[in-house]
């Protein structure tokens, strides 16, 4: 337990913090989720927006992030055959 008067202060702000992070974590995962059951363009673009959001304020990893973003654009993207070049 915090002994001196700042560092209560400093738990309670801490605590009131990792509430806040850990409901954006668990919106970005139920997004996430929608996202690719739904796979409609617009919520996919909503998920590219909550992925951005939690990288900024450092609740996921940029690499985490673009890994989410990657996917989720192979979704959107369907696969088409790409030209072959002739000479």
């Amino acid at each position: 337990m915090p002994v001196t008067k700042t560092a209560r202060r400093a738990l309670r702000n801490s605590l009131r913090k990792k509430r806040v992070n850990d409901l954006l974590k668990k919106h970005l995962e139920i997004a996430i989720r929608t996202a690719k059951k739904n796979k409609s363009e617009k919520t996919i673009k909503k998920v590219f927006s909550a992925v951005d959001i939690a990288t900024k304020k450092n609740i996921i990893h940029k690499n985490k992030a673009a890994r989410v973003k990657s996917s989720l654009a192979k979704i959107i993207k369907p696969a088409t055959p790409r030209k072959k070049f002739t000479k």
